[in-house]
């Protein structure tokens, strides 16, 4: 559920910089990459979900395997993004944005051509590290192409507009590529955008480098804790009691590396803010309810009610083609009354939602399961724009790009834990996994009711 203020690149972003010469006719162009790029990277991550199935019959890989096919991107993406806005600094957002889709890009004719389930794991990794230097050094673009706030603000809010289609678009365009071709297909779409993103490149102007700080050894030991987590979660066994001990360690690491390093990725002293460990929890409450709810109903769909790849698709459509919309709507309710009440209303209507679900089972009406995906849905979308305001208003001007770098990553990431955590539970039997796993998604975003209900009141503004 990407919005303009949650997917603010983690970096300098904050800052009053100056954008590199005057308005040239290039970029429109610029924008339009830009805008093709981000949507790319979004649509890769919920493009998957529907896919699964063909997948797993194709590559003969079990529960555990497609919880890595969807983890493997997500993991790595949200990880690097908190050191990628940096890079994009020291490298040069053109060059940046360059290397990224091209890596991108080959890395998606990777997915489409691998033969086995580790090739393809592999090559979502890479696929996430690519997209986690994309998605900074595209809206450093937009910005760099327009000088004028007035049109730049217009043009980021077309660049996050095509994040939110993408989304709202995945599932949809998922089930339509496997079906009518094959699962090979949501991956090898990818090379014609690619090549047309590097061709409007070629008329964007060169972005000047810009020193930033990276923080290397905190970067290292967040990526080995997220990893070993997960493997933990979705391995289990001897080898995931190791991989859990190696979580603790590199986790223990982290926090010390943060706590003394004078540029930390993530500074542990923004966590003494009751807003700002609200809106963190928050927000991952909500990833773990609604990117964990998708690839938990795609299975379900399929492999339950055995209904199509297309078929699953069009279902998502109802909910996630308001996605777009609500955030809007959200965001002006935050303008208006502040943050806490479109919070409290949106994380409410999503636990109204989940427990709805409680009651689907194999011989649910498909449709009826469509409708009753909208209002969890709808309270999710509701609430991302509004915990971001109260984010950014909680943290110091200078360092704003940099948290919200952070509480997208948290996103992300509990997104991606999510997916572990309940594709476990679902693998020893469907509906029983499924109705826990909607169960603590609910039970999470209660407990993060009554630390947004903590937030100070805002007069409308």
């Amino acid at each position: 559920m990407p919005t303009k203020q949650s997917l603010l690149r983690p970096g300098r972003l904050a800052r009053d910089e100056r954008e590199s010469g005057p308005r040239s006719p290039s970029s429109a162009l610029t924008l339009t990459a830009s805008l093709l790029g981000f949507a790319l990277i979004c649509l890769d991550a919920s493009v998957v979900n529907v896919a699964l199935p063909a997948i797993g019959s194709s590559l003969d890989a079990g529960m555990s395997g497609l919880q890595w096919v969807v983890d493997a991107y997500t993991l790595a993406f949200a990880a690097l993004m908190l050191s990628t806005g940096a890079f994009s600094d020291r490298a040069g957002a053109s060059r940046a944005y360059a290397l990224g889709t091209t890596v991108f890009t080959l890395a998606s004719v990777a997915c489409g051509l691998a033969g086995n389930l580790p090739t393809l794991i592999g090559a979502r990794v890479v696929q996430g590290v690519a997209a986690a230097v994309v998605l900074p050094a595209s809206l450093a673009l937009v910005r760099q192409a327009y000088t004028d706030p007035a049109r730049r603000a217009r043009a980021v809010a077309l660049w996050a507009a095509g994040g939110s289609a993408a989304v709202a678009l995945g599932p949809v365009a998922g089930g339509a590529l496997t079906t009518a071709w094959d699962w090979r297909g949501i991956f090898f779409v990818n090379l014609p955008v690619g090549a047309l993103i590097l061709a409007l490149l070629l008329r964007a102007p060169r972005s000047e480098r810009r020193p930033a700080p990276l923080d290397l050894p905190g970067q290292v030991t967040a990526v080995l804790a997220l990893t070993a987590l997960a493997f933990a979660v979705i391995e289990g066994g001897t080898a995931g009691w190791a991989a859990g001990a190696v979580a603790v360690v590199a986790a223990i690491a982290f926090l010390r590396i943060e706590a003394r390093t004078p540029h930390p990725v993530v500074p542990l002293g923004l966590f003494r803010d009751r807003t700002v460990v609200a809106t963190v929890a928050a927000g991952a409450a909500v990833s773990v309810a609604f990117y964990s709810m998708v690839f938990v109903f795609s299975l379900f769909f399929q492999q339950v009610q055995g209904r199509s790849a297309l078929a699953a698709g069009l279902t998502f459509l109802p909910m996630t083609g308001l996605i777009a919309v609500t955030n809007v709507v959200a965001g002006k309710l935050a303008g208006r009354h502040g943050p806490r009440l479109p919070m409290l209303v949106g994380q409410g209507l999503a636990v109204a939602g989940l427990l709805g679900l409680l009651y689907v089972d194999a011989g649910t009406p498909t449709a009826l399961v469509a409708v009753l995906l909208v209002p969890m849905a709808l309270g999710c979308a509701l609430t991302v724009p509004p915990l971001t305001a109260a984010m950014m208003d909680a943290v110091p001007a200078e360092r704003a790009g940099l948290a919200a770098g952070m509480l997208n990553a948290a996103r992300q990431v509990s997104g991606g834990l999510g997916i572990a955590v309940f594709g476990a539970l679902v693998s020893d039997g469907f509906v029983g996994g499924m109705r826990l796993s909607l169960a603590i998604s609910a039970a999470l975003l209660v407990v993060t009711f009554a630390l947004s209900c903590r937030l100070a009141g805002r007069p409308a503004r």
